[in-house]
């Protein structure tokens, strides 16, 4: 019964991508989509002793509607050295920043890609290996795409002989179960309530931040407070 995911690709995202991508056996990276500007490609939350604040990577304009999101180009360098020094003033004094902060250091300041798609694969990456992922990943280029939402989905599913399409909550909105189920497959939805609370920096906790604040703060014991590890 293998299971697949579709989703864009994010800029270091919250703990439930990381548990979506854990769920399935096949995760695609669907940045053939449109770009959508100020949305999570591009940016995140940290928490700050201010409160929450965004971390926004600058992109291009193209001036074009139907800019890809694997076509997003960044605009100004300078964004790594601005985001590295936010999250290290941020998460210096968390138990297990100084375990993992030369990976990410390396990522930040020494990193050479200028697409967004690549930024976003090389955290993805890493953070799969230090949680301890090992999903098989595709990018969505790789696949022949049929016209419609739904049908772009189905295709890769049939492609890769998925018995279950594993979706996000928000394309309840738009996504038509049965066009699956005429392949012979069955949807599921994520589930991205009840995550326990663990010990965070800076105030009320709250969950829909960057990844890497649950990583700093509990590190090696990260996946205690996922959903998707003790299921998979």
């Amino acid at each position: 019964m293998k299971k697949v995911a579709i989703l864009q690709s994010n800029y270091v995202p919250w703990k439930g991508y990381f548990d979506l991508i854990n769920s399935v056996d096949e995760f695609v990276i669907y940045d053939t989509a449109q770009y959508t500007k100020n949305d999570w490609r591009n940016r995140n939350k940290i928490k700050t002793g201010q409160g929450i604040s965004w971390l926004t990577v600058p992109v291009a304009a193209k001036g074009k509607s139907d800019q890809k999101i694997d076509e997003a180009v960044v605009s100004d360098q300078r964004w790594r050295k601005k985001h590295w020094s936010a999250i290290s003033q941020s998460y210096s004094k968390c138990k297990f920043f100084n375990d993992y902060k030369h990976y990410f250091e390396k990522i930040f300041l020494e990193g050479l890609e200028n697409k967004l798609s690549d930024i976003n694969f090389r955290f993805m990456k890493l953070i799969n290996e230090i949680l301890g992922v090992t999903t098989k990943i595709h990018w969505s280029s790789d696949f022949e795409l049929s016209i419609g939402k739904t049908d772009r989905l189905v295709n890769i599913c049939c492609d890769l002989n998925a018995k279950i399409y594993l979706s996000g909550p928000s394309a309840k909105d738009y996504l038509d179960e049965n066009l699956f189920e005429q392949e012979g497959m069955g949807v599921e939805w994520m589930d991205y309530s009840g995550y326990p609370e663990y010990e965070q920096q800076h105030g009320p906790f709250e969950h829909g931040v960057t990844v890497l604040d649950l990583i700093f703060n509990e590190g090696p014991n990260s996946t205690q407070f996922m959903k998707s590890f003790g299921n998979k």
